[in-house]
């Protein structure tokens, strides 16, 4: 379970004394705990899934890429760097992401198998790779993808 996971690499990170992944682990740790909470309120019992928790992660790795663009347009490549790094430590958890041709790749193989024809069935093409794809993929190019074809 990918939670588990999580508290291991925390554990070890505190005893290799790496700052900045312990750091990064306990953001991460501390986001589920919420989620986990969030759900308690709305009356579930169970705990935040593998899939949610990715889905989570990979919220925080695109939260940290609009954060770089804002840092290097201030001049502050220090913070920059650190986003940077903290990226790299998310990642370590998140599954292998597709490059920009195996989602074009995806897209194509998906519109033939539903035989979408126009723009009017982006919604059915994009639900489909979201089931055939969690967490590989990078929803927002392959909806770019998925638009260009299908246009």
């Amino acid at each position: 379970m990918l939670r588990d996971q999580l508290s291991e690499a925390l554990k070890n990170a505190m005893r290799a004394q790496e700052k900045r992944r312990t750091t990064t682990l306990r953001l991460i740790l501390a986001a589920i705990k919420d989620r986990d909470i969030a759900g308690r309120e709305n009356g579930s019992r169970d705990l935040v899934g593998d899939e949610e928790i990715l889905q989570l992660l990979q919220k925080m790795v695109r939260q940290r890429r609009e954060s770089i663009e804002t840092f290097e347009q201030g001049g502050r490549l220090e913070l920059a760097e650190q986003e940077r790094e903290e990226i790299a430590i998310i990642e370590d958890f998140l599954p292998k992401q597709m490059s920009e041709a195996e989602i074009v790749a995806a897209v194509d193989a998906v519109v033939a198998d539903l035989g979408a024809a126009g723009v009017k069935d982006m919604g059915r093409v994009m639900a489909t790779l979201r089931e055939r794809y969690p967490g590989t993929m990078d929803f927002g190019k392959a909806s770019a993808a998925a638009k260009q074809r299908l246009s």
